[in-house]
């Protein structure tokens, strides 16, 4: 008798689980659709905020370009304006599992993993201007007909600013494993020469050939690093004190 009970227990709160998971994830996806709608509707305002960097036009070769153009550059702000409430609803989700004080530790993350990701789009996107545009620009020196593309320009400009702005979570997420006792200062200090190196490269990946230009993007991504040391610490040692206190009682 005692087993069904049990069962039954168990079933509940799967069904129950599963239902709050379904909220926020509706919830999340309203958020989405809604601002996709308002980007779609400031598009042209949009597009016009990044071509003003342009030093040159841009030509489309298909009508399937606008589209693509209208649809990107809605999906960009809807990613954006959405992450903090996936943020949110992931915090809601695991909120019952969490103590209070976990709660008010965990709930200061959500404005941090948004700051951070638009800090890493903003760099990523100042670098590609400033440096990496201009550079690429320099070595045409007028050998060919330039002829940029509304499409082929936005995915390269896509495909350095967005490794940037993932990047940049690497001290909340660094903050968040250590919280899970996943890692420690002790181990990030141990790997640290082998996360410049991957760094390094992922720097060089993201910047042309030229060494100036891949210490400028590698560097931010060290000082990164080096500041998910110094965070992971402090949350090391709240939860050192924590569990100490814990013990004493």
């Amino acid at each position: 008798m005692s087993e069904e009970f049990n069962s039954k227990d168990i079933e509940m709160n799967v069904t129950d689980h599963l239902s709050e998971l379904r909220k926020r994830i509706i919830w999340t996806l309203a958020t989405f659709i809604l601002f996709f709608i308002l980007g779609f509707i400031y598009v042209r305002e949009i597009y016009s905020f990044f071509e003003k960097d342009i030093p040159f036009e841009l030509n489309m070769t298909s009508p399937g370009e606008i589209i693509w153009i209208f649809f990107t550059m809605a999906s960009l702000v809807a990613l954006v304006a959405t992450l903090p409430m996936l943020s949110l609803q992931l915090w809601l989700f695991v909120k019952p599992a969490l103590t209070p004080k976990e709660r008010k530790v965990s709930l200061a993350y959500i404005p941090a993993v948004f700051l951070l990701f638009v800090a890493g789009l903003s760099f990523g996107y100042t670098v590609f201007v400033q440096l990496i545009l201009p550079f690429l620009l320099s070595l045409n020196d007028g050998m060919f007909n330039e002829l940029f593309t509304v499409e082929r320009y936005f995915k390269f400009v896509f495909r350095v600013t967005i490794p940037f702005a993932l990047l940049f979570e690497i001290p909340i997420i660094v903050m968040f494993l250590t919280s899970l006792g996943i890692v420690n200062p002790e181990w990030l200090v141990k790997v640290r020469k082998y996360a410049y190196f991957v760094l390094i490269i992922i720097g060089t990946m993201i910047s042309p050939p030229d060494f100036v230009l891949q210490l400028v993007v590698a560097i931010p991504l060290i000082i990164l690093y080096e500041v998910s040391i110094i965070l992971s610490r402090v949350v090391y040692r709240r939860k050192l004190k924590a569990h100490q206190e814990f013990m004493d009682e």
